[in-house]
């Protein structure tokens, strides 16, 4: 690990095989399909590591999660959260399995260095059946989270452009929970 955090991490996660649980990393490899980033923007997939994501984690200035919510509204809503909201995605659920993000966050404090952390997430319609696709409803919403994650790294000070050599559009931040 360098002694100076630096970037942005744009994190996929959740679990590929239980359909929409894994939009994160879905989104994660839509944009990594469709855009080349600036030197200061990564994208990795996290799956479920939890824990392990710490080192990750404590390397950059700020961190874009992606990932399945919980928030209660229609599925292939968007949703922005930062703070408390944090413990609606998937993946800073608590599991048996893993420790949540929030911990994981909260130990990369204790340790040094706890980056701004906001989550780009989408509410599910199925993450229990077992399938390596996303459910049509959030295969629609795909490119419309990967918009919100775009304004995030924009915002974060990241640029990219598509992979066929397209300056990107301005693009304004998000401005609530539910987009």
């Amino acid at each position: 690990m360098t002694d100076t955090p630096s970037g942005i991490l744009v994190l996929g996660v959740g679990n590929i095989l239980y359909t929409d649980e894994g939009a994160g990393v879905r989104c994660m490899e839509f944009l990594d399909r469709k855009y080349v980033f600036s030197d200061n923007v990564t994208l990795m997939d996290g799956g479920n590591l939890g824990m392990r994501l710490m080192d990750p984690i404590m390397r950059c200035e700020f961190l874009i999660v992606l990932d399945a919510v919980l928030g209660g509204d229609e599925p292939g809503t968007v949703y922005r959260l930062t703070g408390e909201d944090l413990r609606k995605s998937l993946a800073f659920k608590n599991s048996m399995h893993q420790s949540d993000l929030v911990d994981t966050l909260i130990y990369c404090g204790l340790v040094g260095h706890r980056p701004e952390a906001v989550v780009v997430g989408v509410e599910p319609a199925d993450y229990q059946t077992m399938a390596v696709e996303l459910s049509p409803a959030l295969t629609a919403r795909l490119p419309f989270m990967a918009e919100v994650a775009l304004k995030e790294i924009g915002q974060a000070g990241g640029t990219w452009t598509d992979r066929v050599g397209q300056a990107p559009e301005a693009v304004a931040p998000p401005s609530d929970n539910a987009l």
